[in-house]
């Protein structure tokens, strides 16, 4: 039986997703975490993007504070997803769990419930396998060479910019990332690490508030 288009298109975004885990896990040892402890947060936590920014802050209050700043919009994601695809109570923990970017792209591009539903499935569960299991490797090959030496410590800007670079769709975007990436570079000499993270990502908030605001509204169709 042939996949639906949703299930194929969850599962080449897993493949491309899924495979940033090795940056995750190698940057993780590299930052202090053991291999158990990396794996585990990919386990429970499962947000690349706050992963990332926990280990690329140097753990701590700071890097806390910028994972809880990056998951924040999965609160938005599962309050979207939950009116579409209104899975049964029993399966909300899981559903929450697996609700991340990719998940909720690959099912908002569906026109079709039932594809919805595929697609969400599919990318949710196929980053979640593959994530976990690209971590692992990462963890263990990272903990066993110089991160300096190979570029690991490099790893969280690489895969950073891989997971931004789809998203500067549109001209506010790439002003809010602009703004964001010059307010940290200003700030990095004069704040300590993670700091800087809070405030590009406070900055990028009233950025797109504004932005979003100086948009004129769509225009409105007129019955004949």
């Amino acid at each position: 039986m042939l996949l639906s288009p949703a299930t194929r298109m969850g599962l080449a975004v897993a493949v491309a997703v899924g495979l940033y885990g090795i940056s995750y896990g190698a940057l993780a040892v590299a930052s202090g975490l053991s291999v158990w402890q990396a794996q585990v947060s990919s386990l429970v936590m499962f947000t690349g993007g706050s992963q990332l920014a926990y280990v690329g802050a140097g753990g701590g209050p700071a890097g806390l504070a910028s994972a809880v700043l990056l998951g924040l919009r999965n609160l938005v994601y599962g309050a979207e997803l939950k009116g579409r695809l209104r899975p049964p109570p029993a399966w909300w923990p899981v559903h929450a769990h697996l609700t991340i970017d990719e998940s909720f792209a690959t099912a908002s591009t569906q026109a079709d419930p039932a594809e919805q539903r595929r697609g969400f499935w599919a990318a949710g569960a196929g980053v979640y396998v593959l994530w976990n299991g690209f971590t692992l490797v990462g963890a263990l090959v990272g903990a066993m060479l110089d991160p300096a030496a190979y570029g690991l410590d490099g790893a969280a800007v690489a895969a950073f910019l891989g997971l931004l670079w789809p998203r500067l769709r549109t001209g506010d975007a790439v002003v809010t990332g602009v703004v964001a990436a010059v307010v940290t570079l200003v700030a990095v000499p004069f704040l300590p690490a993670g700091v800087p993270l809070l405030v590009a990502g406070a900055v990028a908030g009233v950025t797109g508030v504004v932005g979003g605001r100086r948009t004129p509204p769509a225009p409105t169709e007129v019955a004949a």
